[in-house]
This record gives structure tokens, C-alpha cells and sequence, in this order.
């Protein structure tokens, strides 16, 4: 019943696949390279100059974009749709609600080794979206190295309009709540992708990136970099812990930009029929990690969202 109402409750006649890929802008592109490369162990698929590279930790050409820029923050936050027919029915209904989609040049597309991709922003925020519906496959497996990552797992966005713009998610764009955090955090996942939050829109000052998120497959990748982040002198700036909300543990570190990332281990996982309703978690740190654990002050403070892309 849940998959047949799902048009009709959310109104947007298109569902997703998975968070495909996110763009990140960095300051050196080497150095931004050589760390979620050797450090965080993602696939380098292809380097284009000082100015983009793409890395990947799946059979797809890219899960991870990142980009010359003078400011690092995200640049823009990729959905892959399940089907072309998809990609045809979100690209008519985005323009349908006057934000605006605009289709990406073939040039750009042969790049990202992508068909028709168009991308948009709503008003409530200034993340630029892209979808897409086809993606050129990797020269070869994924091979992981020091993390055996399974997939990009999240983003999440601190957001000066939270409550508007998490009415537009659920409302107009298909996403459904897994849990709150107070009246601070909602856990989103992209329908009817199973995992407990494929995006997450926090409360803030400002829009901005809180963090992005790889998933790995053993809890011992989340110890071996705790051990192997600090011996190469990268901050951690909260756990090992445990996340109850989505039965994760987790481990949150800096990038060279001082972007926080993240690691996590396991994950609840929703039906598309009949799964439960969200919940209304206190605000309280034991809710975040049952371990108690406590922040860094360095935690989620950088990343700009950038206002055109």
C-alpha cells in the first residue's frame, strides 16, 4: 500500500535509487586527493589536473567529486533515480513547482560520465541538487585498501530555514523521516532507499555542510582508523561511539580543509511497505552516542555551501 500512495502522499512522481555521488569543494586538490585516497580509502578513477578529481568506492565512475576552490564546503549533492523514466517525470514535475532545473551540458556530462543530468535548488535552500539516472561504470571492481567501504552513506546540512526546507523534502521531493533528534536534527532517507538517512538537515545559523559519510562493512575499519587517523595526525572529533537513533557506530575526522567526515559501521534498514514511524528522540548526548562521547568543538564548524554550481 505504501509504495502505490507514495506518489499521492508526497507528490513527486519519481523515486530514488541511492545518494549517487557528493561534489566537494577543496582548497588543494592534491593533497585533498592523497587524503580520502590513502587515508580514507577511496578509488582515485580519474584526476583531471590541479583542478577535479573523481574517487569512488563502488562499481560506479565516481562517489566523490572534489574541486579547485578558493572556499571548501559542498558544492553540490548528487541522487541517482531508479530509471530514466524517473529522471523524465522529476525533471517535468521540478519545473512544475518553478525552481528552476537546469539541464547539464553534454560536455560536462561526458566528464562525469553521465546521461541526462539536471540539477535545481529549492527556495528554502542554497544546496544545488542533481539527479541523474546513468552512470558509466568504474574501469574496474572496487578494490578497497585501508576500508573496506561499502557505499557513500550520507550528507547533512546545517540549514537557516530547517523547518521550511524540511517540509519541502518530505512534502514535494520524496523524502521520508526516520527520526528526529529534538527539534535540532531530522533523518531523512531518499524513498525508497532502505537506510535509516541518506540525508540529514540540522538546524543552523546558516546553510552549510555538517558532515558526509562513508559506510563500511566491519567494525574493525572503524577502529584501525581511529588508530591509523591519529598516527597521520588527523583530527578526530567525535568517537568510536555509537549512534542509538540509527544503530551505527561511528567515528568523525577531519579532512585537510578541516571538513568533517565520517566512517560508520551498520545501519537500520526501513521496509518500503509498512515501516515504522518516526521517532521523537530527546535532545540528549546519550541519544547520539550511548558510549558518551562528546563532540570536539571542531565538529561539523566548516563547510560552505556554494551558491552557484
Amino acid at each position: 500500500m505504501e509504495k502505490n500512495t507514495a506518489l499521492k502522499e508526497n507528490m513527486a512522481p519519481f523515486r530514488y535509487r541511492k545518494p549517487g555521488y557528493v561534489a566537494l569543494n577543496v582548497t588543494d586538490l592534491n593533497r585533498s586527493v592523497h587524503f580520502y585516497r590513502d587515508l580514507v580509502g577511496l578509488q582515485l578513477e580519474e584526476q583531471v589536473g590541479s583542478d577535479m578529481a573523481f574517487l569512488r568506492c563502488s562499481g560506479d565512475h565516481h562517489n566523490l567529486a572534489l574541486y579547485r576552490s578558493e572556499t571548501p564546503g559542498i558544492k553540490r549533492m548528487a541522487f541517482e533515480l531508479e530509471s530514466p523514466a524517473d529522471l523524465d517525470r522529476a525533471r517535468s514535475y521540478v519545473e512544475r513547482q518553478g525552481w528552476s532545473p537546469q539541464e547539464v551540458p553534454e560536455e560536462e556530462r561526458r566528464q562525469l560520465k553521465q546521461g541526462r543530468t539536471f540539477r535545481f535548488r529549492v527556495p528554502e535552500h542554497s544546496i544545488t541538487f542533481e539527479f541523474y539516472a546513468q552512470m558509466d561504470r568504474a574501469s574496474g571492481s572496487f578494490v578497497p585498501t585501508v576500508a573496506k567501504i561499502q557505499r557513500l552513506g550520507h550528507v547533512v546540512l546545517h540549514c537557516a530555514n530547517r523547518d521550511e526546507f524540511l517540509r519541502t523534502l518530505t512534502e514535494k521531493l520524496n523524502f521520508r523521516v526516520s527520526d528526529y533528534f529534538g527539534e535540532q536534527v531530522a533523518f531523512l532517507r531518499c524513498f525508497p532507499n532502505p537506510f535509516h538517512h541518506s540525508f540529514g538537515v540540522s538546524r543552523g545559523e546558516k546553510d552549510a555542510l555538517h558532515h558526509i559519510n562513508f559506510m563500511v562493512t566491519d567494525v574493525d575499519d572503524v577502529g584501525r582508523a581511529n588508530n591509523r587517523m591519529r598516527n597521520n595526525d588527523v583530527p578526530i572529533v567525535y568517537g568510536p561511539g555509537r549512534h542509538d537513533i540509527s544503530n551505527s557506530i561511528f567515528l568523525y575526522y577531519l579532512d585537510p580543509d578541516r571538513l568533517t567526515a565520517e566512517y560508520s559501521f551498520g545501519m537500520e534498514e526501513f521496509p518500503e511497505e509498512a515501516s515504522r514511524a518516526p521517532r521523537q528522540l530527546p535532545l540528549r548526548p546519550e541519544i547520539l552516542d550511548s558510549w558518551g562521547g562528546i563532540p570536539a568543538p571542531a565538529f561539523g564548524k566548516v563547510g560552505a555551501v556554494e551558491s552557484s554550481s
